[in-house]
């Protein structure tokens, strides 16, 4: 009998490991590492606790060092080279399984030590929402950007040398040399003001109010730029999950790669979970939806229906009856394409065929209903 039959949750468990992505158990190690430095900093817990302290320290070392080599073998045994060893994963797997123990071997004391553990942190990153968002639009806006930290550095330095220049007279506690009236000047640009160095000189002063001004209009550059990018960008996403919906919506899918584009700007996405009433009888209609994947049940008088992928309902509301003629909710996890009544019009309007299709299955729809 192999190990794997032996032992079916652990060959898992290394198989799970051995991928790139972080597991639950990592996961977890991560969150009671990080209570366990925490822990560590307080003396009255430290003092009581150590052994316990330590002992869970080593023990999530030991697992992210278990990870690191399983991810080793596995990276040498399927690829046969040492492309992972030298990926951002890669070092960053053996960053967390062997900064404490070279800083322990080092000499530094261990309470300081296992304060290197933090870097366990950076584990999480790449699985954090967002953030290949955030390198997308930093890379499209680094131009913008960086134009604007060189706006940055210039009023930093050159606000830092007048400073210097009127107040190390009449101050020379504060401004005795250039690097403290540096550190006056990122206090004020950043609009954090200390007040640990305060210009007293009029001159001084009227500086100090440009650099604050410069300062609010530095940072709302950038505030704008990263904004109008990620607004950018989330309209892009949207676009490219509604244009992967579109395509599986049969009366979309003979439409030309110019037509999905016009309907993709149309309609908007929504997932719903299972038992989730869309439509109530007798209610006013103003869209339409179309199932991208999923299921809804439409109660009709002696019977129920089910629709499945790629079938459409609530057209009837938008074709000349705009009352809802039934209830339909949903029967599992669903996403749905809604269509709006000006759309729906507008769309029309360019589309005769797919009007013609809408309109011959609506006639056949009433047809069953009656």
């Amino acid at each position: 009998m192999t190990k794997q039959a032996a032992f079916p949750g652990v060959a898992q468990f290394v198989t799970a490991t051995a991928g790139r992505n972080m597991t639950t158990a990592a996961h977890v190690a991560v969150v009671i590492g990080a209570v366990m430095i925490f822990l560590l900093t307080i003396d009255p817990a430290y003092a009581a606790a150590r052994h316990w302290i330590e002992g869970v320290l080593w023990g999530c070392l030991a697992f992210f060092a278990f990870e690191w080599l399983v991810r080793l073998r596995h990276s040498v045994r399927t690829r046969r080279d040492f492309g992972y060893v030298f990926s951002g994963r890669g070092l960053v797997d053996a960053a967390c399984a062997l900064v404490v123990p070279v800083a322990l071997l080092s000499g530094v004391a261990p309470r300081t030590a296992w304060l290197f553990a933090v870097v366990w942190l950076v584990k999480v990153i790449p699985g954090i929402p967002g953030l290949r968002q955030l390198r997308r639009v930093l890379v499209l806006e680094a131009g913008p950007l960086l134009s604007v930290l060189v706006l940055f550095l210039m009023v930093w330095f050159v606000g830092s040398v007048l400073m210097y220049f009127l107040e190390r007279d009449a101050q020379p506690q504060s401004f005795s040399n250039l690097p403290s009236a540096m550190w006056w000047a990122v206090v004020t640009l950043t609009t954090t003001g200390y007040g640990d160095a305060v210009p007293i000189t009029p001159l001084g002063r009227l500086v100090a109010a440009v650099v604050m001004i410069c300062g609010l209009g530095v940072f709302g550059l950038w505030t704008g730029i990263l904004a109008t990018a990620f607004a950018t960008e989330t309209r892009r996403d949207n676009f490219l999950r509604t244009w992967e919906s579109v395509t599986k919506v049969p009366f979309f899918a003979e439409l030309g790669p110019a037509a999905i584009a016009d309907v993709t700007h149309m309609l908007r996405t929504i997932d719903l979970p299972p038992r989730v009433v869309i439509i109530r009888k007798g209610q006013q209609g103003d869209c339409m939806y179309f199932i991208a994947s999923g299921e809804v049940e439409v109660d009709l008088p002696g019977k129920k229906v089910r629709l499945g992928e790629g079938a459409f309902f609530g057209e009837m509301a938008l074709l000349g009856n705009n009352l809802r003629s039934a209830n339909i909710m949903t029967t599992r996890l669903s996403k749905l394409l809604v269509l709006d009544l000006a759309d729906f019009r507008l769309l029309m309007a360019r589309h005769p065929d797919l009007a013609q299709t809408i309109d011959a299955e609506a006639k056949r729809r009433t047809l069953e209903n009656q």
